[in-house]
């Protein structure tokens, strides 16, 4: 009876134990096969977009050809076509690494030029963190067998990933070195970055690992080192990573280079490497370096009335970009993130901010708190751009103290319609103060001091004070108000919707006026000094564009 009992116990506990591995098995084939859908709709979308990609680079040049003038607008476009191609082609050859349909074809060249080529394409990347980039290759010259488009790839993803996270003013250095049967190549790439922690290592080559994108306040899509790893292996080779916290990391990449490596149908025996060939992975870096300085070369174009705009963006082309539609009707200043921004935002005499989310050193939402937390520029409105598009972006936007939110990518109206609209809140604030007196201006004793009223009350005083001094000047009421000018620029603005040099006119204009009132008798030459002009006719024009008469004719109605 025990046995009977102890049978169908342990049939039951074979069933259970059957069940439960079956349903896990058919749980994983299950995600297996949802992961292999999405990677093949991932495939085919970035297939469907390389096709209108290629349509537009098309485009461009058909209108290079009947608008050659135009040059440098169409070297942007294709500039950031190719930026975009790349982009879709590591999408698919991880999608095909996954697969494990990537596929090795191997020619016969002369390996150390190639790759001494190829990385010297990469200079200008560089170049633009004032890096020193170093390329040495021993011998100079050796024949070899190698996949060029993988190779691309390795080189591209280890010196943009070291150019990344190298200081500025670093040093990167490229070592490819020959083995004493000259079968096998060793390629090292050495920064002198930060260096790695030690639990960050055992990831380095997982996909969508973000490394330490957050830390060093910059952006990756944590597929870079996952498909350099899976194309080393592809070539037969090993990568593995040395790194010391504060000194820097090395990659080493060891890839063999004879022909009896290779099974014979991963050999193309038909062509010969190029190193002439434009490199297909690392083109973007050809086209052009926009220049990015702020300079006043154009400031005759605008007047003391034009609004002054700073765009804080990353991405130098559309940076450039975003400047050259923008400056027709603006004058405007430019920074590449947030830390050059606050030193423009406390020199720079500003009325409004158009800023980048996704910045390295500080990026938008920091950016945004350290403005508004600061008294002296936090009445600064700020437009964010941002390529994130879920609703809690925006929340995080609004929470830091953005005033408008917009999303990449974005049509030029659409942010000129949010600056418009900022500029025209501005209007009617001026408006309502225009039409206060500056008795009316001034604070009661027992009234409610707002910040903005008592700064306000404050530069009056200083004005009234110096009313016939025709020398008191913006500096001067920065002087007496004990900030800078940009700060009391800043100010002014935001609250009179007036310029420093038109507050103190207006405040000179209608001390005039009440003036007048008080004593219709005098002439208009001893009212335009009293109230610091120098020259009556001036005084006549300025007094007739804000109250719509001639000093005189006013002074004669008063007296009617």
């Amino acid at each position: 009876m025990a046995a009977r009992f102890l049978l169908v116990f342990v049939i039951l506990a074979i069933v259970i134990v059957f069940s439960f591995v079956g349903r896990n098995l058919y749980l994983r084939s299950q995600r297996l096969r949802r992961r292999l859908q999405m990677s093949a709709i991932y495939t085919n979308i970035t297939h469907e977009l390389l096709t209108p990609l290629t349509v537009i680079s098309a485009s461009v040049d058909k209108l290079r050809d009947e608008e050659p003038k135009f040059a440098h607008d169409y070297d942007l476009m294709q500039l950031n076509i190719q930026r975009m191609v790349r982009l879709l082609q590591q999408i698919l050859e991880t999608n095909k690494s996954e697969a494990g349909e990537l596929k090795l074809l191997v020619a016969q060249g002369d390996v150390m030029r190639y790759i001494h080529e190829t990385a010297e394409c990469l200079e200008p990347l560089l170049v633009k963190k004032r890096q020193k980039f170093t390329i040495s290759c021993q011998p100079s010259s050796m024949m070899g067998w190698i996949d060029t488009d993988k190779l691309d790839k390795i080189i591209y993803n280890l010196l943009s990933n070291a150019a990344k996270y190298s200081n500025e003013d670093g040093e990167v250095v490229l070592r490819v070195q020959t083995n004493n049967t000259y079968d096998h190549i060793r390629i090292e790439v050495s920064d002198t970055g930060d260096g790695i922690p030690p639990e960050q290592m055992k990831h380095l080559f997982q996909r969508f690992h973000d490394g330490e994108y957050r830390r060093h306040k910059t952006i990756g899509t944590g597929l870079g080192l996952a498909l350099t790893h899976d194309l080393v292996y592809l070539h037969h080779g090993t990568i593995r990573c040395e790194s010391e916290v504060g000194k820097g990391t090395t990659f080493i990449v060891n890839l063999p280079i004879n022909k009896e490596a290779f099974l014979p149908e991963q050999i193309d025996e038909r062509h010969m490497i190029d190193v002439n060939i434009p490199k297909n992975a690392i083109i973007d870096f050809q086209a052009l370096v926009p220049d990015v300085n702020n300079d006043d070369d154009d400031k005759d174009l605008y007047d003391e009335d034009t609004y002054k705009l700073l765009i804080v963006e990353d991405n130098v082309e559309l940076l450039m970009l975003m400047r050259q539609l923008l400056k027709a009707t603006y004058h405007i200043y430019i920074a590449k993130n947030g830390l050059e921004a606050l030193d423009i935002i406390r020199e720079k005499e500003l009325d409004l901010i158009i800023s980048d989310v996704m910045m390295p050193e500080m990026d938008g939402y920091e950016l945004t708190t350290a403005v508004k937390s600061d008294p002296n520029y936090n009445h600064l409105p700020i437009i964010l751009l941002t390529a994130k598009t879920q609703e809690e972006d925006e929340q995080e936007a609004l929470l830091a103290g953005a005033d408008e939110f917009l999303t990449k990518p974005f049509r030029l109206g659409d942010l000129k319609l949010r600056i418009d609209n900022i500029i025209e809140n501005r209007k009617r604030i001026q408006s309502e103060y225009s039409q206060k007196s500056a008795a009316e201006t001034r604070i009661k004793a027992d009234a409610p001091k707002s910040p903005d009223e008592i700064f306000l009350s404050k530069a009056l005083e200083c004005v009234l004070s110096h009313l016939d001094d025709d020398t008191y000047d913006r500096e001067s009421l920065a002087a007496d108000m004990g900030a800078s000018s940009s700060t009391i620029y800043n100010k002014l603005r935001s609250i009179t919707g007036l310029n420093v040099s038109g507050f103190i006119r207006d405040i000179r204009l209608k001390e005039s006026k009440r003036m007048a009132e008080e004593d219709p008798n005098q002439r208009v030459s001893d009212l335009a000094y009293k109230v610091g002009f120098r020259d009556p006719r001036y005084f006549s024009t300025c007094f007739k564009k804000q109250f719509g008469i001639q000093p005189k004719e006013y002074l004669e109605s008063l007296t009617q």
